[in-house]
């Protein structure tokens, strides 16, 4: 991949941990929620995190294991949305445009990995 495409993911991956950020900021602050919103934002911080990480990688093998963590705590990401709405802890419309982005980075870095 080339170097423009690098900084494209990277601050894609970046705007969703903010994103991720600012929805964990405004759930509920029963235990059900914090419990599961914590596990979002750890899996969410992390899809930046090893996005950078990837980049800078010291072999090809080190690229797509990193890259293979990404697509797992993005599709990890939608797991902990998707529980969220199915048990009204929150409403389905404000984690739409989350769940939509994780499930695109997952195949964006799906079809990376498989290159």
């Amino acid at each position: 991949m080339e170097g423009q495409t690098h900084r494209d993911l990277k601050e894609r991956t970046m705007q969703f941990s903010a994103a991720s950020i600012r929805f964990y900021q405004k759930l509920p602050m029963t235990t059900e929620a914090q419990v599961c919103g914590k596990q979002f934002l750890r899996s969410a911080t992390s899809v930046g995190a090893n996005t950078r990480s990837a980049f800078r990688g010291r072999s090809p093998k080190e690229f797509k294991a990193k890259l293979g963590v990404v697509i797992e705590e993005a599709d990890e990401c939608g797991f902990w949305l998707e529980l969220m709405q199915n048990t009204g802890i929150i409403e389905a419309k404000p984690a739409n445009s989350l769940l939509l982005e994780a499930s695109e980075l997952v195949s964006i870095f799906t079809t990376i990995v498989k290159r």
